[in-house]
């Protein structure tokens, strides 16, 4: 009998989707960010955040596989991870369709535990059918900026997957900027004097990783007098894997209401 991996998790939506996989109970080692679903990652022990990983710690707790995401993690967290870890699984959706290719990828490493190739099965079919009512729309199209920070402003490229997913419902975020493969251009930093903020047609502040909230609406507003400015779930917009579906949904009713 092959003895159950053990999975180190350095992502939240990669940790949240191999608990939609049915790997739950292989997890080992996740950050601190790893949150959900809370019944399943609560007794999983901690091994930093995404950006700072405890390798040390994770040394000890054995991982056999040990998932991170380019966006997310270092360069040099996954090279030091190589000298230790006998698989290590590489992610990076930038785009929704990019969800299929990862449920694939994960189904193929972690084929031999039972019910994971059924579960993977399911989820793609739930993201392509969500991807489908989506797409069968037509959608108006929107200027948007998507905020994920104060002080400075910060927002994002359209190379990532936030924008490319606010795409499926014809919002074109701006900046019209590429931020590359990762780094600090995914995430450009704004003055506030832009001339291009003033054509905004929507705002949308995000819930994560700065938590928007009401207090901050009226601010966001005097930067962009013509946009409608409204609070989301960055969490829902943010988070591929098992959440993509629920995230395009989600997209699909803030568009239709106007």
């Amino acid at each position: 009998m092959t003895a159950a991996p053990r999975i180190a998790s350095l992502v939240p939506s990669a940790t949240e989707t191999l608990v939609a996989l049915g790997l739950g109970p292989c997890l080992v080692a996740r950050t601190g960010f790893c949150i959900h679903p809370a019944d399943a990652v609560r007794a999983v022990p901690k091994v930093g955040g995404t950006k700072d990983v405890n390798l040390d710690k994770l040394r000890r707790l054995a991982p056999t596989h040990v998932v991170v995401n380019i966006d997310e993690n270092r360069r040099e967290t996954a090279e030091a991870l190589r000298e230790f870890v006998p698989e290590l699984i590489v992610t990076h959706p930038t785009r929704p369709e990019d969800n299929l290719a990862l449920f694939e990828q994960l189904r193929a490493a972690f084929a031999n535990v039972p019910g994971v190739n059924e579960r993977a099965a399911a989820l793609s079919a739930e993201f392509a059918a969500a991807l489908a009512r989506c797409r069968q729309q037509a959608w108006p199209g929107e200027r948007v900026l998507y905020l994920i920070w104060r002080e400075p402003w910060m927002t994002v490229a359209r190379d990532t997957y936030i924008s490319t997913l606010l795409a499926e419902a014809g919002w074109q975020t701006w900046p019209d900027l590429l931020g590359g493969e990762h780094g600090a251009g995914r995430y450009p930093a704004l003055t506030g004097s832009e001339p291009w903020l003033r054509q905004i047609d929507r705002v949308l502040l995000s819930s994560e990783p700065y938590r928007f909230g009401p207090e901050h609406l009226a601010e966001a507003q005097a930067l962009c007098p013509q946009a409608r400015v409204q609070l989301v779930d960055g969490e829902l917009l943010s988070w591929w894997g098992a959440r993509g579906a629920a995230g395009l949904d989600y997209l699909c009713e803030l568009a239709q209401a106007r």
